[in-house]
């Protein structure tokens, strides 16, 4: 079973991305900034992490730097889930490392297909 984070601060985004995600067999640990994020990668190393780029506290940004940092973490994938939709946000997001960026609003079906197809 594929372990996925997913990292927003909007409780219903969190809540339909994580009935989707499980319902799709995915087991799944939701975080509502970047330090909660980097406090479930101590303890463990999931498949994928779905980061908001706005979030309190540890911005998706700041959360990405220092998953690069972590050489047990190379193959996780990490995609950007952003209202932020400006071309210039995009090019640093995947510039930094990101495997993929989404902007919201997204269809969660599409979300979920273009994820399994990164394990293809």
């Amino acid at each position: 079973m594929k372990k996925i984070i997913i990292a927003d601060d909007e409780h219903k985004i969190l809540m339909s991305l994580e009935y989707s995600f499980r319902k799709n067999g995915y087991e799944v640990y939701i975080a509502r900034d970047g330090t909660e994020v980097l406090d479930f990668l101590k303890t463990m190393v999931p498949d994928v992490i779905l980061l908001d780029i706005m979030m309190p506290n540890l911005d998706g940004y700041s959360t990405l730097e220092a998953i690069k940092k972590d050489e047990k973490l190379r193959d996780t994938k990490v995609i950007f889930l952003s209202a932020k939709n400006n071309p210039k946000d995009i090019e640093k997001g995947l510039e930094m490392g990101a495997d993929a960026y989404i902007t919201k609003p997204y269809s969660i079906k599409k979300l979920i297909q273009q994820i399994e197809n990164m394990f293809m």
